[in-house]
């Protein structure tokens, strides 16, 4: 998720749109009421869509937007401005936009490049142990060709190896200690007044796997022990300026396209589990930093697919961890050395960042690595048997109970019911309390009326975005229409050249050219503007002209623009027809919500006296009218492709 999309997650339209004067009133899943940018006070022509954060005039004004083209237009700046004051109204930071300065670049590519070489380094000190290839090899069931691809290496015995070896080459010892390859030591730490610290290799004795971020570019290094008496069983590179174990999820380098390609996400706990999947054929699964889950990192997986599951051993996912979990109610997952599971974080995050979480438990006390060593295919039942959280829970805190305790329902009843009502729609909490009532074989109005002893009473405001813990909850849902418009932005941002072409096709069947009302969202409209010049000037290449002419607050939308159209089709002539295909469906779904909006507005209108009757009128036989137009071109773009 860019940092606009976090922007809009944590603002809701309509709070902003209220605080600024406008009083709304509910009508539908939406909300209407009298524009803030004319006079006409006689019917409420102005709509906020709340799901998908955006707006619209029907009136005289006749224009639309989401919350950035809300402040813009109230406030009269450029969208750079109306950014960074949405980004302080979400407590949001724009450091992604500041430009790296050459010098820290030169000074982050330095660290990345000594950590390279440090994967050698570790490489030829692993060929030449035969003990742990062995274990590599017999244990793990890892094959030369995996051993290479990832990279894996091995720390020799010593405190000084590392330091001698680089240092031959040239290395500082602040370098080394600045890539996180050596520890000071703890009494040298303090010391203000000396110039020399003593130091030891910070890794030792241990098998050493490369830590890249999602691009691909080093990081640090995860390394776990050979000799099982050593501790601590895993060991991260410190945090240094390339590294941050909170903002990494290891394997995603490698694993985003089969993410994309599955719709799905695999959380396990450790790095070996990550590398033997991959090479049993699941490549769609990583792992934190081995221990906390960060909100951070699932923003990550984000962009990829909102179907996630975590692969949790039993220890992990049974009832004594799900008690501690929720008796602590983190915010994040957090207990160090293992993977941990907090139900009401979980749940947090899956609604801010509107996700799907599941759990899959790992059966037998097997890892797993272990598992697919058994059976391969157990591996994929167990993910496609994942459940719920709200489930999970249910499920992990009734084994080894008498159900038929009435104490020990309450408890449990205790213990789920808050998570229910932490859940974003009535649906869903209509449901799991029906499966807990029939789990406990009670009445379902015995959790909804008579709630157990100490439960907190209070239910969440509707509409008003607030969770039980004060804090904003997300009320921007997906938009069915958001991801058919990323696509085309991102299309168009890879091949400019392509507008040209699409737009004399849109002629042909007498439509107007692209614009950047086409696009619903103000940063896509930013980089649809910067295409557009692109291919009306003749002095550069127009993916060039884009990149270098792109405004610096979208350049983090842009790279997710072009993460999500990393696959084209190669023959632009197939893309050009899929592209018009799209643009034809965004035009055909604006239509279709523009006329039924407009027919409730008639309706709204009649009861109070019809003044503005004929003029929705007008409008809603216009967007009819392009509507006609629209299912025409379909269908002669359908009879072309069948030819």
């Amino acid at each position: 998720m860019s940092t606009i999309d976090e922007i809009k997650a944590k603002i809701d339209i309509v709070d902003l749109v209220s605080e600024a004067g406008v009083k709304l009133r509910h009508a539908g899943r939406n909300y209407t009421g009298f524009c803030p940018f004319h006079d006409n006070k006689h019917t409420p022509a102005f709509v906020v869509w709340p799901e998908s954060g955006t707006w619209r005039c029907f009136g005289q004004c006749n224009e639309g937007g989401d919350i950035f083209k809300f402040v813009m237009k109230r406030e009269g700046i450029p969208f750079k401005e109306a950014l960074q004051k949405l980004a302080d109204r979400a407590g949001v930071k724009l450091e992604s936009f500041v430009a790296e300065k050459p010098e820290v670049k030169e000074a982050y590519d330095h660290l990345r490049e000594l950590l390279e070489s440090a994967i050698v380094y570790y490489r030829t000190h692993l060929f030449n142990n035969k003990d742990v290839l062995t274990y590599l090899h017999e244990k793990r069931k890892l094959t030369d060709a995996t051993i290479e691809t990832f990279g894996l290496g091995y720390a020799p015995h010593g405190y000084d190896n590392l330091l001698k070896h680089f240092s031959s080459k040239g290395y500082s010892q602040q370098d080394l200690i600045d890539a996180g390859l050596l520890t000071v030591r703890e009494d040298d730490v303090e010391r203000s007044t000396s110039n020399v610290q003593r130091t030891y290799d910070r890794f030792r004795n241990r098998i050493m796997i490369p830590i890249r971020d999602e691009n691909g570019k080093m990081a640090g290094f995860g390394a776990r022990i050979v000799d099982p008496n050593d501790i601590p069983k895993f060991l991260n590179s410190p945090e240094t300026p390339i590294f941050s174990k909170g903002r990494i999820l290891y394997g995603l380098d490698r694993a985003r396209k089969p993410i994309r390609a599955a719709d799905q996400a695999v959380i396990v706990e450790g790095y070996l589990d990550v590398i033997a999947l991959h090479q049993a054929g699941y490549e769609n699964v990583v792992s934190p930093m081995g221990t906390a889950l960060t909100e951070d990192q699932l923003r990550l997986l984000k962009r990829s697919t909102r179907r996630i599951v975590l692969a949790l051993d039993p220890d992990v996912a049974g009832q004594k961890a799900v008690l501690r979990g929720l008796d602590a109610a983190r915010s994040a997952m957090d207990r160090e050395g293992e993977l941990g599971f907090d139900a009401r974080g979980l749940l947090r995050n899956e609604a801010r960042l509107q996700a799907d979480l599941r759990v899959a438990s790992m059966p037998d006390d097997l890892d797993p690595d272990e598992i697919v060593a058994r059976d391969k295919d157990e591996w994929k039942r167990l993910i496609e048997n994942a459940k719920p959280i709200v489930t999970h829970v249910m499920e992990a805190l009734a084994v080894g109970q008498n159900l038929n305790d009435a104490k020990v329902k309450n408890q449990i009843a205790a213990q789920v019911l808050p998570l229910i009502e932490d859940l974003q729609t009535p649906i869903e909490r209509d449901t799991y309390r029906q499966a807990l009532a029939r789990m406990l074989r009670v009445d379902e109005g015995s959790l909804t009326g008579n709630q157990p002893q100490g439960l907190p009473a209070k239910r969440r405001p509707r509409g008003t975005g607030q969770s039980q813990q004060g804090q904003k909850a997300p009320v921007v849902a997906i938009n069915p229409t958001l991801k058919i418009e990323s696509y085309c932005i991102g299309v168009l941002f890879r091949k400019p050249a392509l507008l040209y072409r699409l737009d004399r096709k849109l002629q042909e069947f007498g439509l107007s050219p692209l614009a950047a009302e086409d696009f619903e969202y103000t940063d896509h409209q930013q980089v649809f503007g910067v295409i557009r010049m692109a291919v009306e000037q003749d002095e550069k290449d127009h993916h060039h002209y884009v990149t270098t002419h792109l405004p610096e607050v979208v350049s983090e939308v842009s790279k997710d623009l072009l993460a999500q159209t990393e696959a084209l089709d190669p023959v632009d002539d197939k893309l050009l027809e899929e592209l018009l295909a799209r643009f034809l469906d965004l035009r055909r779904a604006y239509a279709m919500s523009n006329i039924n909006q407009l027919r409730f507005m008639q309706e709204e209108d009649q009861q109070q006296g019809g003044v503005n009757l004929k003029i929705y009128q007008e409008q809603a036989v216009q967007f009819t009218r392009l509507l006609n137009n629209l299912d025409q071109a379909k269908r002669k773009l359908s009879s072309k492709r069948q030819m």
